[in-house]
């Protein structure tokens, strides 16, 4: 029953068997669930992105070993986990949405350090959220800069 129950969030909901670029599948899957924290306080929507970060981290290192791969392509939740990172107090609209969804794609397969560092070095349920949750993070600076730039399309009041 617990690594059934670790599985489907491991999987958020098994989008991670999407035969072609289950990442991305789980970070469009992701996208609900920052519009149903649209109108939230910023504090909620960190709690959520903080219960994420541990559901995941329990939920990847149960799945990690149920699939004999530490970082196996089914998991995603550690997608879900950076995007709600990304998009911390962030409107939802359109344009936010392209941006902080490419954003995040971009530093997850770039992974600056220390995406990077929890990638290689950390192999457990920790190390395969917590390299999303680095990449979330620089997704998210770049959100705020954008903001700055652009407060018409990217600012929020």
């Amino acid at each position: 029953m617990r690594t059934r129950l670790a599985l489907v969030l491991a999987t958020f909901f098994g989008t991670g068997y999407v035969p072609i670029a289950p990442g991305t599948a789980g970070t469009a899957a992701a996208i609900p669930l920052w519009f149903l924290l649209r109108d939230a306080r910023w504090e909620l929507q960190a709690l959520a992105a903080l219960a994420a970060i541990g559901a995941g981290t329990w939920a990847a290192q149960l799945a990690g070993r149920h699939y004999g791969v530490v970082d196996s392509g089914h998991i995603v939740v550690d997608e879900v986990a950076g995007l709600l990172v990304t998009t911390l107090g962030v409107p939802f609209r359109w344009e936010t949405v392209l941006a902080a969804f490419l954003l995040f794609r971009v530093f997850d397969i770039v992974k600056p350090w220390p995406a990077r560092y929890f990638d290689r070095e950390v192999h457990n349920g920790f190390g395969v959220v917590m390299d999303d949750v680095a990449a979330g993070a620089y997704a998210r600076g770049c959100m705020w800069a954008l903001a700055a730039a652009f407060p018409a399309v990217f600012g929020w009041d």
